[in-house]
């Protein structure tokens, strides 16, 4: 079986590489030359751990290529996944410019029977759109005969453990229509089945959805879980408590009940406000989704009212440590992050801000160019620091000298936004400590 994955983003590469590590012909497209060539090169253009080993040796064994041109290689292939961005416009729709482009190509070249499956996270019925444009240009070039078929396949990859969400993942959502598209969904799939791994075969407008409401639900816990922690602030009450009393429910379990500074990244910003848009387009208000959303823009702005707090908003000319710029562990990303939001709001209030990160600083010049310092390690940033805040959990911030930290430091303030500190611990260091939903 050949495949052929356009665009070599987070989704498209991944998916790309781990295909073709389980044994399948796979040429990744992307208009990117300069990506393209890097990639032929073992330069990885995103940080996931595990990935560049892959890529290198499925490009050795010449089971993964890259191009730029699909049309080249378009009518060697059985399947051709769409793995292009979907940006949210200015009203909160899911951009589809870019898969409609793929879509367009793939009108204009094909001339055999392709199996054109939806990677990318789209609005429900985005599938049969691409149908419908590609009969019509079908038709258009006298190839009224020539049959396709049309398939929705989302991703579930989490950043920092895409690999082995891809290599062993909880499922696999398949949307089709045809007995033969199911059979070459079912070919492509057969060594995670042989693993008994759950692949699902559904209808194209329920597997589109799926992915939408996955991730609502997944975003729905994280804001619950922040707004009681606001609440164990106000009354008293301790939210890590809460929390296991209330994943020690068997219906509720404890993945996600996690209290923090808010939720970023490319996936649930974008989808919750996907999904908001389809509800208003069909006359459907999503009340729920809606409140996750302002849960959430209020979250990330949670960690500087707590240091402006601390300082009675007398904070112009202090300097503050910031550990953690993407949006979670093991991963670049730093869209949407709540680091974001904290250090806005610090640069705008003339505090000096010394950050670091274990693998985003690249990634941070993008967005804060040179209006912050950008430290070289932990203690770097904590240097002559008032305030050590921590956006991120990463693994190097959990375990940190804090004897050194205290003769660095010019005053011993922790806001920890992840709860990943004892705050008795803390105070046995000299450290006043700020969590998450706690006394």
């Amino acid at each position: 079986m050949r495949i052929a994955i356009v665009g070599t983003g987070y989704v498209g590469l991944v998916s790309g590489a781990c295909f073709a590590e389980m044994g399948v012909d796979v040429t990744c497209v992307d208009i990117d030359s300069e990506k393209i060539e890097g990639l032929k090169k073992g330069i990885i253009p995103i940080y996931e751990p595990g990935l560049k080993s892959i890529v290198v040796r499925n490009y050795d064994a010449e089971r993964l290529h890259f191009t730029t041109d699909l049309t080249s290689v378009l009518n060697e292939m059985d399947i051709i996944f769409i793995a292009v961005g979907t940006p949210s416009d200015e009203e909160g729709n899911a951009d589809l410019s870019y898969v409609m482009t793929v879509a367009n190509t793939i009108a204009d070249n094909m001339n055999k029977h392709l199996l054109i499956v939806t990677k990318s996270t789209v609005p429900v019925g985005t599938s049969y759109r691409i149908r419908e444009l590609i009969r019509k240009r079908l038709d258009e070039r006298g190839l009224n005969d020539l049959q396709f078929d049309v398939a929705s396949n989302p991703e579930f990859l989490k950043e920092g453990a895409a690999i082995n969400d891809f290599m062993s993942p909880d499922r696999v959502i398949v949307g089709v229509e045809s007995k033969e598209a199911e059979n070459l969904m079912s070919r492509l799939y057969r060594p995670f089945l042989l693993n008994n791994f759950r692949v699902i075969f559904m209808d194209i407008l329920s597997s589109e959805m799926t992915k939408y409401a996955s991730n609502a639900m997944l975003a729905t816990r994280i804001s619950f879980m922040n707004d009681i922690a606001n609440l164990c602030e106000i009354v008293g009450a301790d939210v890590n408590m809460v929390r296991r009393g209330m994943g020690s429910d068997s219906r509720i379990g404890r993945s996600f009940l996690y209290p923090g500074c808010g939720y970023g990244g490319s996936c649930f910003p974008k989808d919750i406000r996907a999904i908001m848009k389809v509800g208003e387009d069909v006359g459907y208000e999503m009340t729920v989704i809606k409140a996750v959303e302002e849960v959430n823009n209020r979250q990330k702005g949670i960690l500087f009212h707590k240091f402006n707090r601390y300082y009675n908003g007398d904070i112009k000319g202090k300097t503050v440590a910031v550990w953690g710029l993407s949006f979670k562990p093991e991963t670049d990303d730093m869209r949407d992050a709540p680091s974001l939001t904290l250090i806005e709001s610090l640069l705008k209030e003339g505090v000096n801000v010394r950050a670091y990160d274990p693998a985003a600083m690249q990634e941070a010049r993008k967005y804060l160019d040179d209006r912050i310092y950008y430290a070289t390690d932990i203690y770097d940033a904590a240097n002559e620091a008032d305030a050590l805040i921590v956006p991120t959990e990463w693994k190097e911030f959990r375990l940190p000298n804090w004897s050194i930290l205290s003769k660095i430091m010019n005053n011993h303030l922790v806001i920890d936004g992840r709860n990943i500190y004892n705050k008795e611990d803390m105070a046995a260091y000299g450290f006043e400590y700020r969590g998450i939903g706690q006394k």
